[in-house]
């Protein structure tokens, strides 16, 4: 039973790999955050458009490995529509995961939780958590300033 979810959680991060629907540049974003993996090469631009308190739309560019930019693409999927709590939610709760910890079972990971396994391999860790750790830097100076400018 084991092999075969690993199997699927490959599946879905190869999906998100090939095919994300969330790449791209979002002109009218209020957030423009990027950051780097020096370690694996990892580079990362996200996007976030804020509306009505709740993120409208999200959108990444990245360069890199596989597990990084399908990391950027689940957690730009799972941002759609969530307030910045939820969001700060969400990304602890991925934190907790990537430490071993047994998740938050009320926050609805969706595709992310697919990324459970890379905990296995240490120095993978950090191409999967970039994205969220770039995020979580361009929230936390967006609630500073809530204006429009890159980070």
């Amino acid at each position: 039973m084991l092999d075969q979810l690993d199997e699927l959680y490959r599946e879905v991060i190869l999906e998100h790999f090939k095919h994300s629907a969330h790449s791209g540049e979002l002109p009218g974003a209020q957030i423009h955050v990027s950051g780097a993996n020096p370690l694996c090469g990892d580079e990362l631009a996200f996007h976030v458009r804020i509306d009505g308190g709740r993120v409208a739309r999200a959108r990444f560019v990245a360069k890199g490995c596989a597990i990084s930019q399908a990391a950027s693409s689940m957690l730009a999927g799972a941002l759609e529509g969530k307030t910045i709590p939820e969001i700060q939610q969400v990304i602890e709760t991925m934190k907790a995961l990537m430490q071993g910890k047994a998740p938050d079972p009320s926050v609805d990971l969706g595709d992310l939780e697919a990324l459970s396994g890379v905990r296995k391999f240490p120095v993978r860790v950090k191409c999967a958590a970039l994205s969220w750790n770039v995020v979580e830097q361009g929230l936390e100076q967006y609630q500073i300033s809530p204006r429009k400018g890159d980070i």
